[in-house]
C-alpha cells in the first residue's frame, strides 16, 4: 500500500547545507509531514516551481549563487499563493524582517528548534487548507451541485438541507483536522463517516470503533495497542485501531461516553497526532483522518463539567449534524421504496405495492429512532406480509397512540401543547379545531385521523357530520 503524502502538495526545502536539509526533512517526517522536495542549489528553485505545484517553501537566506532575498523577489510576484518561510542566522535577523515586509509569511532563526519548525509549518498549512476549503465550499454553494453523487448512494434523500450537507462534506473531505458528527440515534452517522472516507480518497482502510463503555485502559489498548509484557496476559504485541487505520480513516463512535482520563489522551491525539502504545516510551504518529460521533449534547456536557472544554473546541473544527427524519418527511417515499427493495431481497419476496395511505400514516409519527427505526419497521412488515398490496396493519399497530413506544416517550406538559387566549374557547370549539387539525395533517384520511385522536373512525365520522351540519345551518 502506498504511503499517503502529507500535505497534498510538497513542501520545498531550500538550503545549501545538505545536512541541515536532511535534518529538517527528518523532523517533518517524524511529525507526519512526509511530502517534501529538497533543494541545495538555489539556481534550481525556479525550475522546481515551474514543474511542480508547491504548498510551502522553507527558504534559507545565506546561499551561494542566488541569495534567499533575491529568490524571494522573484518568487512572490510569480507565485503569490505559495507561502514562504525565511530561515535566517542571528546576524541576518534584520534582513529576515525586511523579507517579511516584502511578503514572506514567517521567519525562523538558526539554530531552528524542532517544535518551532513544526508549529510554524503546521500553522501555515492549516491556513492554506482553510482557504482551499472556503473556496471549494463557495463554489459548491453557487453551483448547487454535488460532484460525486455516487458516494452518497447509501444515504437516500432528495431533501435540500441534506444536499447542502453533502456539499459541505465534499468541501472538507481532504482535511487533516478531526470531523465531528453529532445527531440523534439512527440518523446515519456511520454512513456519513464512510462517505467522508470515500471522498477523502485515502488509500488506507476505514476502521470503525465504538468506544462506549470502555474504561481508560481498554480505550488505550483498543486505539493505541500494547507491547508484549506491558500488563498481565499481554503475551504478544498488539496493533491498535489507529495503526490499522494508517493512511485511511478511523471512526470513533459514542465519544460522549469517554471518561476524563481518556478525554485527555484523545485531546493529545488530535492536537499532536501522537500516541503511545501501552508499555512503550516511543511515540507514534498517525496520518489517519479522525472522524468522531456522538448522539449526546456535548455543549451541555461541557456546561455540566462532564466533558472537557478544550477537547470540545478541538473537536469543533468541522461539524456535521444530519437532519432528523421528522424534519425531512419529503424523503419518506424514497426511503420506503429503498427499504422495501432491500427487505424484499432479504426475504426472497416480490416487492409489494404500497397504498398511498402509508405515507400519510408515517408522516404523523415523529420517528425518535429516525431512519434506522423506519428501516426496522419496514423489514418487520415485509417479513409478515402475504398479499400483493402492503397491509397497513403492522404500521398502524406500531404508530398507535396506545402502543408502548408512544406511552414511554417523554410527556409534554399540556401547557406547552396548547396556548389559550384571554377568552377561553368552548368545548365544542376546541373539539372542532382538534378534528380539523387532525384531518389537515392526514390529508382528510379519517381512519388515520381517528387513530391520531385516539377515537374510533365511526366516532370521528359522527363528529365531522355534526360540524358540517352546524356550518350549513
Amino acid at each position: 500500500m502506498n504511503e499517503r503524502k502529507t500535505p497534498k502538495y510538497p513542501i520545498l526545502l531550500v538550503d545549501d547545507e545538505i545536512n541541515l536539509l536532511h535534518s529538517f526533512d527528518l523532523t517533518l517526517n517524524e511529525h507526519g509531514i512526509n511530502n517534501t522536495i529538497l533543494c541545495n542549489d538555489s539556481r534550481d528553485v525556479e525550475k522546481i516551481l515551474r514543474e511542480s505545484k508547491i504548498s510551502l517553501i522553507l527558504l534559507d537566506l545565506s546561499m551561494p549563487y542566488i541569495r534567499g532575498e533575491e529568490l524571494l523577489e522573484t518568487i512572490l510576484p510569480e507565485y503569490p499563493d505559495v507561502p514562504v518561510i525565511i530561515v535566517t542566522g542571528d546576524t541576518e535577523l534584520e534582513t529576515g524582517i525586511d523579507c517579511m515586509k516584502l511578503g514572506a509569511t514567517d521567519y525562523l532563526t538558526k539554530p531552528v528548534e524542532n517544535n518551532r519548525l513544526i508549529n510554524t509549518v503546521n500553522k501555515i498549512l492549516e491556513i492554506q487548507r482553510l482557504k482551499e476549503e472556503n473556496h471549494t465550499l463557495k463554489s459548491r454553494i453557487f453551483t448547487n451541485e454535488i460532484d460525486k453523487p455516487e458516494v452518497f448512494k447509501e444515504i437516500v434523500t432528495q431533501n435540500p438541507k441534506m444536499k447542502s450537507m453533502f456539499q459541505y462534506m465534499e468541501a472538507i473531505a481532504k482535511t487533516t483536522e478531526p470531523i465531528l458528527i453529532t445527531g440523534e440515534t439512527g440518523v446515519g452517522k456511520e454512513l456519513i463517516a464512510q462517505a467522508l472516507h470515500k471522498l477523502s480518497e485515502r488509500p488506507g482502510r476505514f476502521v470503525t470503533t465504538n468506544i462506549a463503555g470502555l474504561d481508560d485502559q481498554m480505550f488505550s489498548d483498543t486505539l493505541f495497542g500494547h507491547k508484549k509484557g506491558s500488563f498481565t496476559n499481554a503475551t504478544h504485541d498488539r496493533k491498535g485501531q489507529l495503526e490499522k487505520a494508517a493512511g485511511g480513516t478511523i471512526f470513533l463512535d459514542e465519544i460522549g461516553d469517554l471518561n476524563f482520563q481518556s478525554q485527555v489522551k484523545l485531546l493529545r491525539l488530535l492536537q499532536e497526532k501522537e500516541y503511545y502504545p501501552i508499555g512503550s516510551d516511543d511515540p507514534r504518529y498517525t496520518d489517519a483522518l479522525i472522524i468522531l460521533a456522538t448522539n449526546k449534547d456535548l455543549e451541555t456536557m461541557v456546561a455540566e463539567g462532564s466533558f472537557r472544554k478544550d477537547l470540545f473546541y478541538r473537536l469543533n473544527v468541522h461539524h456535521i449534524t444530519p437532519i432528523p427524519l421528522r424534519e425531512r418527511l419529503d424523503d419518506l417515499p424514497y426511503l420506503v421504496d429503498y427499504f422495501l427493495e432491500k427487505a424484499s431481497k432479504n426475504f426472497g419476496k416480490k416487492k409489494p405495492t404500497v397504498p398511498p395511505e402509508l405515507f400519510t400514516l408515517l408522516s404523523t409519527y415523529h420517528f425518535p429512532g429516525n431512519v434506522r427505526e423506519l428501516q426496522s419497521l419496514i423489514f418487520d412488515a415485509v417479513g409478515t406480509h402475504k398479499s400483493k398490496i402492503m397491509s397497513l396493519t403492522k404500521f398502524k399497530q406500531y404508530i398507535s397512540p396506545s402502543s408502548s413506544r408512544v406511552i414511554k416517550q417523554k410527556a409534554i406538559p399540556l401547557s406547552e401543547k396548547i396556548q389559550f387566549g384571554e377568552k377561553l374557547p368552548t368545548l365544542k370549539e376546541v373539539q372542532s379545531a382538534l378534528v380539523e387539525e387532525a384531518l389537515k395533517r392526514t390529508d382528510n384520511n379519517q381512519s388515520i385521523a381517528a387513530q391520531l385522536l385516539g377515537v374510533t373512525r365511526q366516532a370521528l365520522n359522527r363528529r365531522v357530520r355534526q360540524d358540517k351540519g352546524l356550518k350549513e345551518t
